[in-house]
């Protein structure tokens, strides 16, 4: 019988350690094909930045704009100076090395992680596959690739300090955001969200228990007892109280039994009151500290604040409302959420559900929060499915781990991973590092050769800055949003003014009399642009132009 048992679980094993290398081999490929070749204009800055800081050190100044003194955050100094040592030591080519890296460390953590917590590798495979898909337009050489590893990790360490109430789990979350609040400020304060849904359950759980077993009203009993007894009132009167005492705490007991067989099999919410989150606050508690240590000063504790009262994230893409119209994708997925939970027995964890409302609450107020959503939200999802496949099936996970671990099967999974990977990554084939319909690169060349950039003052775009300023050429704006609001130089909305240039919701002339703009470079097919040649507007001097863009001098200054 010994060995019988010995040979189903070296079976199981083989079959869990076979799919488990086949789905981390296909994962990784899969990953690699979803990275993007051509660089975001994020990263132009960012090795920029890092060369700066390996000279000056973090002075909190800005050395790029030809503004004078703005104040500058370096609200992700450390990956800034990371991706400069990379780039200095192996070029763009480094640069996507280390992004594809990146994303496959993202795509096996993911995985891992599902795994680890669901029990179920199959799930978490096809899971782990989805969610990559959903967020490849947000894989990118950004300091967000980082952070997604650590958030995905975050939620592992909480689910497994509290399931073991091990330190080596308790370590790496104070870990965690010490290396975020240097690696990638703005979302310092989102690390702390992940623990409020498991904070929120126990606050709730010991609520009920205060109001079904009227602790108060026994406490209060007990107490009237105790002052009757030193006070040597009459023994009727403490007789009554204690009888009544007596009535309520067998109430109590009898409730307890009841409310015990209800959590081990509730309708459709599982509340569980687990005392390890008050050591979870604890670790909360002393995380909040690691803000102090980087050489930002209290930036960790402000710059989300600050940019919230700007007007940057009501006009940048990725920071605006989620279009639900614009996401089926994410729609399907949260409607595979409701299916699960309105139509089968399965249940949900209480810190889960706060968990996934959370999200989707955070998602739909900034689209950029779909990544979150799908990442997190994916461990919640792989525990619902595994979930509703023991509750119509028992043993179903490990049934179906030997059907997948079958060779025709793990052949079927593979060709057909493979063949999407080619799919997705087939369009980047011919894909350059550097956009030249996105980024002036031939006008950048024009520009060093021919004007003097120590006078030069350019009014440019805001999507092409970051590469103007990689290049050495003084910008009016770039992508770091942040530095050109009010909320953080101090000064001029800057950010405002190139808003209303752009859209012509005030006349360009205004803007460029107000900061004495020498030099405009434009796309060919922008408003202004547009206005200039169809008004042939005497203050413009065309010095260059190419099928994208096109440099003025203004001439009146």
């Amino acid at each position: 019988m010994k060995e019988k048992v010995k040979k189903i679980a070296k079976k199981i094993l083989n079959s869990r350690v076979k799919f488990g290398v086949i789905a981390i081999i296909l994962i990784g490929i899969f990953c690699i094909a979803i990275t993007p070749v051509t660089l975001q204009n994020d990263t132009f800055y960012t090795i920029k930045i890092g060369e700066h800081i390996n000279q000056y050190g973090v002075d909190m100044k800005d050395p790029f704009s030809w503004h004078d003194g703005l104040p500058y955050t370096y609200p992700h100094w450390l990956y800034d100076l990371i991706t400069y040592y990379i780039y200095s030591a192996f070029g763009m080519d480094g640069i996507y090395v280390c992004t594809c890296i990146l994303s496959v460390i993202l795509g096996i953590s993911l995985y891992v992680v599902n795994a680890k917590l669901t029990k179920n590798k199959v799930v978490s495979f096809f899971l782990t596959i989805g969610v990559m898909y959903l967020i490849r337009s947000y894989i990118a050489a950004r300091a967000q690739l980082v952070t997604f590893i650590l958030f995905v990790l975050t939620v592992f360490f909480i689910e497994k300090f509290l399931q073991t109430k091990k330190v080596r789990y308790a370590i790496p979350l104070i870990i965690i955001p010490l290396l975020i609040a240097n690696l990638h400020v703005a979302v310092w304060p989102f690390y702390f969200v992940l623990f409020l849904p498991y904070i929120a359950e126990y606050l709730i759980a010991i609520f009920a228990e205060i109001v079904i077993y009227q602790k108060v009203q026994i406490f209060i009993l007990k107490l009237r007892i105790n002052l009757m007894e030193k006070t040597k009132r009459k023994e009727e009167k403490i007789l009554k109280i204690k009888t009544k005492l007596k009535e309520l705490e067998d109430k109590v007991d009898r409730v307890k039994i009841k409310r015990e067989q209800n959590l081990q099999n509730p309708y459709k919410i599982k509340l569980t009151k687990n005392n390890a989150v008050k050591w979870l606050i604890l670790i909360a508690i002393i995380a909040s500290l690691t803000g102090l240590l980087t050489p930002l000063g209290d930036t960790p504790y402000t710059y989300l604040a600050k940019t919230m009262e700007g007007n940057t994230t009501q006009n940048i893409n990725e920071h605006l409302p989620m279009t639900v119209s614009n996401e089926t994708e994410i729609m399907c997925v949260f409607v595979v959420f409701l299916a699960i939970l309105m139509f089968t027995k399965t249940k949900i964890r209480l810190c889960d559900l706060f968990m996934i409302a959370g999200l989707c609450y955070l998602m739909l107020s900034s689209r950029r929060q779909i990544t979150m959503f799908a990442l997190i939200g994916s461990v919640i999802l792989g525990r619902l499915i595994t979930a509703l496949m023991e509750e119509y099936d028992k043993g179903s996970t490990e049934k179906m781990l030997k059907t997948a671990s079958k060779f025709i099967v793990v052949l079927v999974i593979s060709v057909s991973i493979l063949i999407f990977s080619y799919n997705m990554a087939k369009p980047k084939f011919n894909d350059e590092y550097i956009d030249e319909s996105s980024y002036p690169v031939q006008a950048c060349d024009y520009i060093i050769e021919n004007i003097d950039l120590g006078k030069a003052r350019f009014y440019n775009e805001y999507n092409y800055g970051s590469y103007m300023l990689f290049r050495g050429i003084p910008v009016f704006i770039d992508s770091r949003a942040d530095l050109y609001s009010p909320e953080f130089n101090g000064k001029e909305d800057i950010f405002m003014d190139f808003i209303n240039t752009s859209s012509i919701g005030q006349f360009y002339e205004d803007t460029f009399e107000k900061y004495g703009i020498t030099h405009v470079i434009c796309y060919s097919n922008s408003k202004m642009n547009m206005i200039i040649e169809k008004t042939q507007d005497p203050n413009y001097k065309e010095l260059y132009k190419d099928d994208n863009f096109v440099v003025y001098e203004r001439l009146n200054v």
